[in-house]
């Protein structure tokens, strides 16, 4: 029994797959403005890392990190969007899911930074 929302086997779900990425990464970089902002932060952060690392695996940690907060972003952004999809009035339980995106995206912020402040501190005194 086909079900409607079968996306197929083999390549063609992989394609199917590939083009639903996009269109997410497409709607996060068109709606989301902290995704927008994560994202030119990356644009810096990542040749600094490459600079600042020593190493093949500190250089690959510090960008790796950076990755990671943008995942952490685009997880939030679709938590945000089901809870408004859901209903805009106020409910206990969406706040307290936002929030912990939220929680989310800030922990792999302080965490990016950290390391990045300590290769930086280690590199240069």
């Amino acid at each position: 029994m086909n079900h409607p929302l079968n996306n197929g086997t083999g390549f063609a779900r992989a394609w199917k797959a590939f083009n639903c990425s996009m269109k997410g990464l497409s709607a996060a970089f068109k709606h989301e403005s902290a995704f927008r902002q994560e994202l030119a932060l990356a644009c810096i952060f990542i040749p600094l890392g490459i600079w600042i690392g020593e190493g093949l695996s500190q250089k690959m940690l510090l960008c790796v990190l950076v990755a990671i907060v943008l995942i952490v972003e685009l997880l939030n952004s679709a938590v945000e969007a089901t809870v408004d999809r859901v209903g805009l009035e106020h409910h206990e339980l969406a706040g307290r899911a936002k929030d912990l995106g939220s929680a989310a995206v800030m922990i792999s912020l302080c965490l990016t930074g950290g390391c990045y402040a300590i290769v930086a501190f280690n590199k240069f005194f």
